[in-house]
């Protein structure tokens, strides 16, 4: 039997793609304007890599786990918007200016998503942009943006990377709104997993209550009309005796002596 659910792919994402970019710009933001030694480094770094990451991990766990999926993007989800505010602080505390999601820097940033975005998309602020750049490896994606991410200027490269983390986070709640759909509508890869189960053994029952049948006709169910079959008791006091059972079993576990 393969998988019931495909996993992986991750590095197809766009909000995989996404990610690596803001991991790359805030590993050498940090590197070119912070001191080596300020915890902040530290922090600011495993963020961007824990929002990389957990993608990653995300897309692998669906293979077994819904539960996991959605926990792992959700953790991805978190390290991005904490990494947000770090870098709004540093704009802050440095008295240096946030780009408004209107203005005129925040819209060029946002115009490289846009050259091969789908027509169809509506401009929702920077939360909107989806970055469909997926066709691209990370050094031509890169170069996309290298104006700002490469700037000399602060303010200009965490202002940048603010866009893009703005747009991950867009991307990443479209994604756990969607898991959390198909969670409802489907459930999760356990319950699949036992419905596959109780399906096989249902028709292994009715195969064996077929065969069964013509050999001697067992009496019928009182509680749901099927036929019952001839079974041997495994367990308890009566080990080893004779007994009828629902050929229904375990929807119905109605038995008669045999």
């Amino acid at each position: 039997m393969g998988r019931i659910r495909k996993s992986g792919g991750y590095r197809q994402l766009a909000s995989f793609q996404t990610a690596t970019m803001i991991y790359d710009a805030t590993y050498w933001f940090c590197e070119r304007f912070l001191d080596s030694r300020s915890r902040t480094v530290d922090q600011m770094i495993q963020a961007a890599r824990s929002g990389r990451q957990n993608i990653a991990e995300g897309s692998r766990a669906a293979a077994v786990s819904s539960q996991s999926e959605l926990r792992l993007m959700n953790v991805a989800r978190a390290s991005m918007e904490e990494l947000l505010l770090d870098f709004e602080d540093y704009l802050r505390h440095r008295k240096l200016p946030l780009w408004s999601s209107d203005s005129p820097e925040a819209a060029a940033v946002r115009q490289v998503a846009r050259r091969s975005h789908r027509s169809d998309q509506s401009d929702q602020s920077d939360q909107s942009d989806l970055t469909d750049l997926t066709d691209l490896t990370d050094r031509q994606r890169w170069s996309c943006y290298r104006d700002w991410l490469e700037s000399d200027d602060p303010g200009i490269r965490a202002n940048a990377v603010i866009c893009l983390i703005h747009q991950v986070n867009y991307l990443l709640d479209r994604q756990l709104s969607a898991l959390e759909s198909r969670f409802i509508n489907e459930g999760g890869y356990t319950e699949q997993l036992a419905n596959a189960r109780l399906n096989v053994r249902r028709h292994d029952q009715i195969s064996q209550g077929e065969q069964l049948k013509p050999k001697m006709a067992g009496p019928c169910c009182s509680r749901c009309g099927r036929v019952m079959v001839l079974r041997m008791a495994k367990h308890g006091r009566n080990s080893g005796q004779m007994f009828w059972g629902c050929s229904g079993y375990p929807d119905c576990v109605e038995t008669q002596p045999a």
